[in-house]
């Protein structure tokens, strides 16, 4: 890893940290507190694997495609999700959300696994189609005392985390112990996926 890429990545790694240790249940639930809007709109992609996994498989995905897809993939997904959140919000049916958020995890997590290398325009395709699935998720479970605005801006500042998170692992593909380690975690990621889609999780 470079100078630049660990001035980078310290600060967010830092801040990471922090808000891991900074979010409680006491101070999560908007119910009991005032800016619960935010706080529980970042709690939510933390607390769900289902959204975990796909959100860090698209920060694997990109630093292992290099630049620009280490940046572009991480900022197609967040605001195609905002738009999914807000169809959430206006409560748009939508068929198949959850079976379509176990199989993100599937593809994202074989994309990784067997090191796949689209053209850029179809990997952001890709990682567009779950964002909107996934922002959908959010938005219809917004708690109804909850500012739809703040909510919003706390899933994806937690969002943004999840992929920086999944970036800074992904650099390790610069060694070929890296690459063995990155593609591992891919299988991991499809089998969560499988275990969502078939109910075991």
């Amino acid at each position: 890893m470079t100078d630049d890429q660990n001035r980078l990545l310290k600060p967010w790694g830092f801040f990471f940290v922090f808000l891991f240790a900074a979010l409680s249940p006491a101070n999560a639930h908007p119910e009991s507190n005032p800016y619960g809007g935010f706080l529980a709109g970042i709690e939510h992609p933390l607390t769900g694997l289902d959204h975990i996994v796909a959100m860090v498989a698209v920060g694997l995905w990109g630093a292992y495609l290099g630049a620009p897809a280490m940046w572009l993939l991480p900022v197609v997904f967040p605001l195609v999700m905002a738009f999914g959140g807000a169809i959430g919000v206006l409560g748009g049916p939508i068929p198949g959300v959850e079976v379509t958020i176990a199989v993100s995890g599937i593809v994202l997590g074989l994309v990784v696994a067997l090191a796949a290398r689209p053209p850029l325009w179809a990997a952001a395709v890709i990682v567009g189609f779950f964002a909107f699935f996934h922002g959908y998720s959010h938005g219809v479970e917004l708690p109804h005392t909850a500012n739809p605005f703040t909510y919003a801006a706390g899933f994806v500042i937690a969002t943004g985390l999840l992929h920086l998170t999944g970036i800074s692992i992904g650099l390790l593909t610069r060694w070929p112990w890296g690459q063995v380690i990155v593609r591992t975690l891919g299988g991991v990621i499809t089998a969560i996926g499988f275990a969502f889609f078939f109910g075991f999780l």
